[in-house]
Parts: C-alpha cells; structure tokens; sequence
C-alpha cells in the first residue's frame, strides 16, 4: 500500500481548513441574516439575542461588525436598555468613529444622558452638532449640559409617591382622570389561557385598566410609608426597590380594586391612552388599527395606531367609530381633549411633521371635526413630542426628548390660548423629571397634585406610575395705609407673571394675599383699592425652597382719583374671556391707557385726568365692543368705583332666540316673537354693522323630514323679511333651514310629547358668521 507524499497530505489538509472556515462563514452569515430577520420584523429581544451571539465570533473591524453592531444599539434602545445601548455605541465608537452616521453620536449621547452621565453626553451632543448643524438638540443639549443645575431648582416642592397598589410587573402607564379614580394603560397579563404578547419587547398586549377611587390609593400609600419610612421628594427613588420587592409579592394576591376598564374597548391588540369627555359619555382612546374583528397595516406592513371614539350606553361603552382624519399608513394616538371639549390634542407621526412624533391640534364642533393643525417648532421638535394633557384652565402638558432636559422624555409645561402657545416651554424639573422617561403626567390647574408614569427604576419594560404633591414657596404681599400704617383690607392685587395679567387677589382683614413663586419668573403686583393711589411692586425668582417665605410690604396713598374697572365676558354664554385687550381712553386729548384680561377676565384702570372716558374691549375673531363711561371726575365726597362690563360676541357663536316660536304649520312671525327680534337681534346688528349672521330655524318632528325642511326654510326666511323691514342689508343675513334634524329634546317620530314638548323644537337661533365683513351695512 503506497502511503501519500507529503504535498497531498498538506493539500487534503488546506482543503479540509479551507472548508472547515467556509462552514464557519456560513454559519456566521447565517447568524447575521437570522439576527436581521428578527430585527426588520421588529422582533428586538430575539434581535438582541441573535446579534450578541453573532458578534462573540464577528470579525472585528468588518463591515459585518459594524452592521450588527449599528442594529444591536438600536434594539437595546427600542426596549429601553439604555446601560446595554451605552456598551454597544461606546464600543462602535471605538472601532468605526470615522465612519459612522452622525446620529450614532446623537444615539450615545443620548444613552449617556439616561444612565446620568452628563459631561460624557455633552461631549456626544457637541460631536452630533458639528455634523448636524440644522439639528438644534446637538445645540441645545451642548449647552444645558454645561450646567444642568436649573433642573433640579424646584425639587424640594414637590413629594413623589411610588403607587405599588396600581404596579404590576408588566408596564403601567398614562394614567387619565375619570369620575372619582384613574384609568390607566398596562401590559398585565390578561385573564383566560392564550396568553398573547407583543413581539417587539415580548410583553403582553396593552389593555385599559381602572382604579376606582383615589382617596384608597392616598391611604394605601400612607401605610406604605409607615412600612417603608418617609418616602419624599428625592428618597421616593431610593425607596422604589423596596416598593418593587413588596408589589412583587401583591401581584401574588388578586388586587380586587383594579378591575379592565371595558371588556368591549379591550381587544387582542393595544389599547391606551385614553381622554374622557368632561361628561364621562364619550371616550377617545389610541388602539392599533383594528375595528370590527378586522386588522390592516400600512403599505409598510405595519400595523399603525388610530384614535377611536367610544360611547357609554349605559351598559358598555360601544358604538367605536374611528376619527376620519386617521390612516392606514402613519399613527395618531396619545389623545388630551380641552376643558370645554372643543380642542383635541394627540401625536401622529404623519407626513410634514418637525420629528419623529409632532403634536397636532384638531377643532371639534356639533359632532364634526375640523383638519388636523400641527403645532408648530414652538413646541415640535427634531425628536419626539409624545403623551399631551390638557389641564383644566386649558394649559398643555407634554413630554419630548428633542427639547433639553434630564434624558430621556422629560414632562415640559406651556400656557395655552385657543390652541396657540402663549409663553417659553418649561421643563418642570427633577423629581417629576429623571434621567430616564418621564411621560403620561396629569395634575390640576394649580399643579398641587397629579399622576405621571415613568420607567426610572431599572431595565426595560419597567413603566411605573407615580403620584405628586407640590407645594411652593410663599410670596406674602402685605398692603398697608401709609398714614396709619394699619393693614388695608378688600385691596385688589393683580398678579403678572413675565408681564402676562394673571390672577386678581383681594387682600383680607390682615392686608395680605400670599402667592406661590416659580423659579425663573418675574412677578409684578399691581395693588389698587379705592380711596387710594395705586402703587406697584415687582419680583424676580431665581430659587425654590419650601422652607423660606418672603414678605413684601406695600403702602397705599390716600387719593381722590376714581377706579374703573369690569369683567370681559363672552355674550353666548357669560364666561370671562381671557386675552382681551381692554382700552380705556379719554375722549378730550385722546390718551389711553391698556390692559390685557387674565383668566378671570377682569380689568382695573385709575385714571389720573378728569374728563369723558370710553372703555374698549377686543380680540381676534370677536366684535370690538365700546361702552361710554361718560364724565369721570373727582368727587367731594370722595372717589368711587365706576364699574363697567363688556360683553363680546364672537365668530361662531350661537344664540337662541328664546321667545320665538310658530304655530303648528306655520311661518309667520307671531307678535311674542316680533318683541324678540326687536329687543335682541335688531339692535346687534345696528350696532355691529360689519356683521354677518345665519339665521336657523328648526321645526318638531311631526309631518315629513321634507315638509319640515321646508317649512323652517320658511321661517327663516320670514326673520330675514322682518330684519330686512328694519332696514338691516339682507347680505348680511344667511336664513337656513335644519327641519327637524336638530331636535332638542327625545320628541321624535313616533314619540308621544305634549305640546310645550313640540314647541321647545320649533325654534330659531342666530350663528354669528363673520364679525369683520366689510360694506355689508
């Protein structure tokens, strides 16, 4: 037997190697494109696995290493494994810093900023800013890191609550106000055997869950602090792992007092956030696109969010529609309606946005939506906008990552004003803000308390939610006599805050009202009571702390000038309208004097001339509204108080013309309604001449859907005649009949009413169309 030479022995032997490291490419290969797959399908725990497998035998330096090492760092981020993601971009940094995209700096320093590393961030955020000069958060971030001490400025006002009742292992988030409790989002496991979980994070689906009081959520918290210590301010976090520890072991129990908010809301895919109509009838809620058993994707194939609306039928909340202005192929969500209802704020990532997610604004009037407004930079950024609230004087609450703060979503606050922001954006600051995400926050309008979610315990599927109290630190204006030097009782202090009329404050018997200062504001009081000069102090803040109090004395002179001052009110339904500019204005030499009305609507003027004096009051999209005050002077007897309130009508306005009814079948104007028109209508139109109105009738539901239409076409015709008779330019005049499409009580077909029933039906009203309509009269 010949054996073989040594140069086929060496050849069997590469060939052999050679195979042996094809195998171990292609196995390799094989991992990587496993680990894509899970990656491009959104699968980010399985990618995670599959690329940190990949890599223990990946050739360093490869473009393959890079590729899976660009992927791994942005699954660690999906799942919000910031300390993983800091290890994955640090090492990619290392190998590959010349040839990386710029957003891997912004996604380092980022991670960086969430694991409480802000020098290090703001070394990332210089570097990303270099590279993307249109990108302002490189900027913005660069320079809040210098000095991230304006965050922590408020944090001894406010006592933090770890809420272990409502927490469960799973994500708890977006709490939401409803009745007495809270309806919250979670990933708890739902009841019944298939156990259904969500492949990007390998949690649960999302489903809506309730509370149903929170006076037991203050007085479980209360023997959790007897159990656990004081539990405030910054020892809230250091107490959170015993707080976990101990939920763990309640998640053992049944927790009787949570219970699903609606089995017929909750499917087999997400459901949350959710806002509530201030009547608690209706709901919208985010859900990804499923309705009626059936799902859809984008042309992306994925399954986007959409906002749904709900009733409450007494029963259950049914009747699920979807808002028209959703789609297939982005997601709206995050819903916050406004205090009267008439505003809808939510999130989408729709075409033409600033960012990842903007924060739009949407009309809602009689049942019909308006085009979706977004926001604009003021408040949208290159990041993501998420998570808005609405609280009830109107103002907006939201979380972004793309404006400077902590890391993370940080919880920012802006005044509002008919969907128009109206001051600088605040960030509130650590302890609401953390270093991860803080998002989901509700509060009154005061902010003393309020609910928000946060994941600033450890790892990634760790939403938790948490209560708040803020206190403040008091600001004491003492008013006294200059004379005497006793305390001034019933003087009016106005409130501006960065010289925006705010609150008006009546002093007591002791002379004093007491405010709350906010760090970074400057305040001025304006201090008026009759009898007496008025005199003025201002204040700047630059810190917060609840143990000190500062008192400001303030001397009133006696005077004999007179005070003038009212309430701006809307005429339709007698609310003070804030943001109106009230003029007060001598009618001899012309001067004038000017205030802006706060909430409460109220003006104060202390006119230092005698003379005849007018009061004007106006405001975009209302009808200027003047008032004579007449002759203004001072009196032996000493001065006094000249009171005058404006009313405004304004665009889109509806009055009910009260005494105005039909006989049954008819259209002529009955004399109890002739006096109506005479004593209301008439004179508005005189004296607003640029005015345009819609006159619309209705009729009850008896005879024919046509007989009916045409019938209150009718009538509404028959106001035009009569208006047209007393001279008013039928071009400023719309008559519109609605039949009986707009009943106002159940009277309809085939529903026994009585007559008085019928007749509230037969009415007519007036829409104010225009309030500027030029060469109508």
């Amino acid at each position: 037997m010949l054996s073989a030479s040594p140069m086929k022995k060496y050849n069997i032997w590469l060939l052999a190697l050679i195979l042996l490291l094809a195998q171990q490419t292609f196995a390799q290969s094989g991992k990587l494109k496993a680990a894509n797959r899970s990656f491009e399908s959104m699968s980010y725990i399985e990618a995670i696995r599959s690329y940190e497998d990949y890599l223990r035998t990946a050739k360093v330096g490869s473009p393959e290493m890079k590729e899976a090492l660009t992927k791994l760092g942005y699954s660690y981020r999906k799942v919000q494994d910031t300390r993983n993601a800091e290890r994955v971009y640090a090492e990619l940094i290392e190998k590959y810093n010349k040839d990386l995209e710029s957003e891997i700096f912004l996604y380092y320093a980022q991670a960086l900023a969430n694991n409480g590393k802000y020098k290090e961030s703001q070394k990332m955020y210089s570097r990303y800013g270099e590279e993307q000069t249109a990108d302002m958060r490189g900027r913005r971030f660069t320079v809040a890191y210098m000095d991230n001490s304006r965050f922590f400025q408020d944090s001894s006002t406010y006592k933090i609550d770890y809420l272990y009742t409502l927490n469960s292992r799973q994500s708890d988030f977006s709490p939401m106000y409803y009745k007495n409790g809270l309806v919250f989002v979670s990933a708890r496991e739902e009841g019944g055997a298939i156990k259904r979980v969500f492949m990007q994070n390998q949690t649960p689906f999302l489903d809506l869950f309730m509370f149903p009081d929170t006076s037991e959520l203050r007085k479980d918290n209360i023997v959790a602090a007897k159990q656990l210590g004081s539990v405030g301010g910054g020892s809230a976090f250091s107490a959170s792992e015993k707080l976990e520890s101990m939920a763990k072991e309640e998640q053992e129990k049944p927790l009787s007092k949570i219970e699903q908010f609606s089995k017929t809301l909750n499917s087999k895919y997400h459901e949350g956030p959710v806002t509530f109509f201030k009547d608690y009838k209706k709901l919208i809620f985010t859900r990804n696109n499923y309705n009626k058993g059936r799902s859809r994707t984008g042309t992306d194939g994925v399954t986007k969010l959409k906002l749904y609306l709900a009733v409450d039928n007494g029963k259950h909340w049914g009747g699920i529609v979807e808002l028209p202005f959703n789609s297939d192929n982005y997601s709206c969500g995050h819903p916050a309606l406004s205090p009267d209802n008439k505003k809808l704020y939510f999130v989408s990532d729709m075409p033409g946005g600033f960012g990842g997610t903007d924060i739009y604004v949407v009309d809602y009037r009689d049942g019909q939506w308006g085009s979706p407004v977004n926001l604009g930079k003021d408040i949208n950024t290159e990041g993501n906008e998420m998570f808005p609230f609405v609280d009830e004087n109107g103002n907006l609450y939201f979380s972004s990552d793309g404006i400077e703060g902590l890391g993370g979503l940080d919880v920012f606050f802006v005044e509002m004003k008919e969907g128009i922001p109206m001051s600088e954006i605040k960030n509130l600051g650590a302890p609401i803000n953390s270093e991860k995400d803080d998002f989901g926050f509700i509060t009154d309008g005061n902010r003393t308390s309020g609910y928000f979610s946060s994941n600033r315990k450890r790892g990634y599927g760790d939403d938790n939610l948490y209560s708040f109290r803020h206190g403040c630190r008091q600001l004491n204006i003492l008013v006294y006599d200059s004379d005497s030097k006793k305390p001034l009782e019933l003087a009016d202090v106005r409130v501006l805050k960065n010289g925006i009329n705010k609150e008006l404050m009546v002093t007591g018997i002791d002379g004093k009202v007491t405010v709350c200062l906010e760090t970074g504001t400057d305040f001025e009081f304006k201090i008026m009571k009759e009898g007496y000069e008025s005199n003025g102090v201002s204040y700047g803040t630059f810190a917060s702390s609840l143990k000190n109090q500062t008192s400001i004395k303030v001397y009133l002179e006696k005077s004999k000038a007179p005070i003038i001052k009212g309430t701006i009110v809307a005429e339709v339904n007698q609310q003070p309208i804030q943001g109106a500019v009230v003029t007060l204005q001598n009618e001899k030499d012309g001067s004038k004097q000017q205030i802006i009305t706060g909430l409460d609507g109220k003006y104060e003027f202390q006119p230092k001339k005698e003379g005849e004096y007018s009061v004007t009051a106006s405001k975009n999209n209302y009808a200027e509204n003047t008032e004579s005050l007449g002759k203004v002077k001072q009196s032996k007897k000493g001065p006094k108080t000249v009171e005058q309130n404006l009313g405004l009508v304004g665009q889109g306005d509806v009055f009910r013309l009260d005494n105005i009814y039909y006989d049954y079948g008819q259209f002529f104007i009955r004399p109890d309604a002739a006096k109506e028109l005479e004593m209301k209508l008439v004179p508005l139109l005189k004296k607003y001449p640029n005015m345009r109105i819609e006159v619309r009738s209705h009729t009850d539901s008896r005879s024919s859907d046509a007989f009916n239409l045409k019938l209150s076409e009718n009538r509404a015709r028959a106001v035009v005649d009569y208006l047209a008779a007393r001279g008013i330019n039928t071009k400023r005049v719309v008559a519109k009949g609605y039949g009986e499409a707009e009943l106002l009580n159940n009277c309809d077909d085939g529903i026994k009413c009585e007559e008085d029933q019928h007749q509230a039906n037969r009415r007519t009203e007036f829409k104010i169309l225009d309030v500027s309509a030029v060469g109508m009269n």
